[in-house]
């Protein structure tokens, strides 16, 4: 079985990670990797690759940044070739990003199977860039492999054969299972015992210079009680600056590699995001997550976890801080199925595939 993985940014790659190790020992299985290069620096790629495990991609078409039309654009006309080339029997996408709907669309034209790994997210907002990636490339795939029972419900409402649907669990938690261990002994200088750390990087956050201005302010204010730890994204850094706005005495740093992060994650007060992934990783590690978002695609991170929705409301943040605070955070619950082996069981199922 000839299997051709494509990854573009951050994270897909915790998601890659562990489907090419569960596959890596089966026989009659061979592997490929390519990288769309959408995202290309070293702490936002090559680290991550490291530090996970994954081998070198066998082809990187170095797409880089771009507008979405012409970066999808830019993937498929640099993708085509290779698969066309290397014939796979199937290709596995992975999440939301520009790289997975610009590989459904080559590959459904080509007649070849697709997977996509994190099938059946839904925010049922079409405003985001994702929420378009996503609807188009279900409706391409062959095997749809899901994190939740959401998932299939969404999946099933949108006319998918309930044949092509697997529900295998959250591929993220697996690498987050692997490397907790090691993450929990890493540590980031000069920070206090106690922090909120943010993440910020979609476009309605901080493309806009009054909300990002707005969320700023809440979080100067946050800082008066807890210091807040800023990995920004470097879209981000450069909206900061772009719009001259005061970030005063939030600890801004460059974006961190994945263990890094996730030792700040693990050992955080709480996490104040607009991030899907971040929202799964808190859920699991039982740290408070507010979400600077009015959805998710991701609910059951609110319905079992720890996440809560805040939105661009800064009442309901300082209100939910409060309680952080004051020893009062949301408990949360491990959703089924999120429990380190979702790769394994995407191996069993292609194999169990190709064998018949």
């Amino acid at each position: 079985m000839n299997i051709a993985h494509i990854v573009g940014a951050r994270p897909n790659f915790m998601k890659v990670a562990p489907v090419m190790s569960a596959l890596r020992d089966r026989p009659n299985v061979v592997q490929a990797l390519i990288h769309t290069g959408q995202h290309y620096d070293v702490n936002m790629s090559d680290v991550f690759f490291q530090q996970l495990g994954i081998p070198t991609p066998d082809v990187n078409l170095s797409v880089g940044s771009s507008t979405h039309a012409k970066q999808t654009a830019e993937i498929m006309m640099r993708l085509e070739p290779v698969v066309t080339e290397r014939q796979p029997d199937i290709v596995l996408v992975y999440g939301d990003v520009n790289s997975t709907v610009a590989t459904a669309l080559v590959c459904a034209k080509l007649g070849i199977q697709i997977g996509h790994v994190e099938a059946g997210l839904r925010s049922f907002d079409r405003t985001m860039p994702e929420e378009i990636n996503r609807l188009v490339t279900d409706q391409l795939a062959n095997m749809l492999f899901t994190p939740s029972d959401y998932g299939d419900e969404n999946l099933r409402r949108e006319g998918i054969p309930s044949e092509k649907i697997f529900r295998v669990g959250n591929v993220m938690i697996d690498s987050l299972v692997r490397l907790l261990p090691l993450a929990k002994k890493t540590c980031v200088d000069s920070l206090p015992s106690r922090y909120a750390l943010v993440t910020l990087h979609r476009p309605a956050n901080v493309d806009d210079g009054a909300r990002l201005k707005g969320i700023l302010e809440s979080l100067l204010e946050v800082n008066q009680d807890l210091a807040v730890v800023f990995p920004a994204h470097p879209r981000t850094q450069k909206r900061i600056a772009d719009f001259g706005l005061h970030v005063g005495q939030l600890r801004l740093l460059d974006p961190l590699p994945y263990v890094e992060f996730l030792g700040l994650q693990s050992q955080a007060t709480v996490v104040i995001t607009d991030s899907g992934g971040i929202q799964e990783e808190t859920t699991y590690l039982g740290v408070p997550c507010l979400t600077m978002r009015e959805n998710t695609e991701r609910p059951i991170t609110v319905s079992m976890g720890t996440n809560i929705l805040v939105g661009g409301d800064a009442e309901k943040l300082r209100l939910e801080m409060s309680r952080v605070l004051g020893g009062k955070a949301k408990k949360g619950s491990t959703p089924p199925l999120w429990d380190g082996h979702a790769g394994e069981r995407i191996a069993d199922i292609l194999v169990d595939r190709s064998l018949r």
